[in-house]
């Protein structure tokens, strides 16, 4: 079983990332964006996860992870019973959520730093970490040339 006090202290590690207290419910967020909050009861954490994989996520692991409310389905979140999780799991689930709101370069630098914290891709989901894409650029540019500006002329 996970605790709120167990996110805490991962969560007091992360670059950017602050505790706060909204409508009795306990949230971390970098900036302004939440990425876990916990139930009134602390009995369910819904994080940042992707949307096109939470379904994957929710039908290997019904028992531990179900879909957020109706009017959150809009969002990049899902969320789990906190007594169905383990340590280790929680770990890596709060991890790849801050992952999702940290900007590419606060991540990497928190790796290099923490090399042993690597989010690991979550059961049932094929999501797979940035900075261990084989195929994603390590500096600023663009791995999809496609998406990139054209140089403007001189």
């Amino acid at each position: 079983m996970v605790t709120v006090e167990d996110v805490r202290r991962l969560a007091a590690t992360l670059p950017r990332s602050s505790e706060h207290l909204i409508r009795d419910r306990v949230k971390f967020r970098v900036g302004s964006i939440v990425y876990v909050a916990f139930s009134r009861d602390e009995t369910v954490m819904g994080f940042a996860f992707p949307k096109e994989e939470r379904a994957a996520l929710v039908a290997a692991e019904p028992a531990t992870f179900l879909l957020p409310p109706e009017g959150d389905l809009r969002f990049n979140w899902v969320c789990a019973r906190t007594a169905a999780l383990d340590l280790d799991e929680a770990h890596e689930l709060v991890l790849e959520a801050w992952r999702m709101v940290v900007p590419k370069k606060v991540y990497a630098d928190h790796l290099a730093a923490h090399p042993d914290t690597v989010a690991r891709p979550v059961p049932g989901s094929a999501s797979m970490p940035r900075a261990a894409t084989p195929d994603r650029a390590t500096d600023h540019e663009d791995p999809e040339p496609s998406r990139a500006r054209p140089k403007q002329a001189l």
